[in-house]
């Protein structure tokens, strides 16, 4: 819950669109005034909003892809099986960027769930796809940017300072869980990367937000990747997807070339 601290921090409840905009299209290195204030916004409002996160909890990793085993003793074929173990952590000094993560610095995400885990890599019907389990080493505090998300809010109006913080955290929480793409442009991940960086360097362990692939499932971004190690992993082929499409603009209307007839 928005403390009253929390309350009055943001100057306007499109704080984080106009951080995006700022970082994204405008200044990346250098920060303005308005960005730098931002930002102090968000470490102060984000107190009310750490969970820790006990030793010995699991959760799910999942990856593209797959190694070859013997089909046996007797046969000289080799079958698909799951990544080893070291191929279920990101590489070090080779990992993509990332919502959380900038390339080259890596980022073990995880979810609370192995069929979300799968949906986030975005498989192809027929792709197999590794997928793990993850036991956590150590009591972690992580930011729970899904807190109270009942969606993005758009207002046309500035609303009340309780609002306007929870507005600021439920397009943060909607950023995190925008779909990632090996094609995005590098751009597109600059505002999460640096609110994820903020969190680290204040000695913050990870960044849960929700998933797109699901209503129940949430995704979590563990800075460093030692805090989790692998229990087990198994190998899952694809066999169905679901898609669901919502219109985002409305339909043009091309006119006709030298007229009608």
């Amino acid at each position: 819950m928005a403390t009253d601290a929390d309350q009055g921090a943001f100057a306007t409840w499109r704080g984080y669109w106009n951080f995006q905009r700022s970082v994204g299209r405008e200044y990346r290195y250098v920060r303005t005034t308005e960005t730098e204030a931002f930002l102090a916004a968000v470490l102060e409002t984000s107190v009310s909003r750490r969970v820790t996160i006990p030793a010995g909890q699991l959760y799910w990793r999942a990856q593209l892809g797959h190694a070859w085993r013997p089909m046996g003793s007797d046969y000289d074929e080799e079958i698909p099986c799951a990544f080893p173990a070291d191929r279920m952590k990101p590489l070090p000094g080779r990992a993509w960027d990332g919502r959380a993560n900038p390339r080259g610095i890596p980022c073990l995400y995880v979810a609370t769930s192995m069929e979300t885990a799968m949906s986030e890599v975005r498989p192809w019907i027929g792709s197999l796809v590794s997928v793990g389990q993850f036991r956590t080493q150590r009591e972690l505090i992580v930011v729970d940017c899904s807190q109270h998300h009942t969606g993005v809010p758009f207002y046309f109006e500035e609303p009340g300072p309780e609002e306007r913080a929870n507005a600021v955290w439920r397009h943060i929480d909607d950023a995190f869980a925008e779909p990632m793409t090996r094609s995005d442009n590098q751009a597109d991940y600059t505002a999460t990367q640096i609110l994820a960086e903020l969190f680290k360097h204040a000695g913050l362990d990870g960044v849960v937000y929700r998933s797109n692939c699901g209503p129940d499932g949430f995704n979590i971004a563990l800075f460093d990747p030692g805090v989790a190690e692998l229990v087990n992993c198994g190998l899952y082929k694809t066999r169905a997807m679901q898609p669901d499409f919502v219109e985002a603009d409305p339909f043009y209307t091309v006119a006709a070339k030298g007229g009608a007839g």
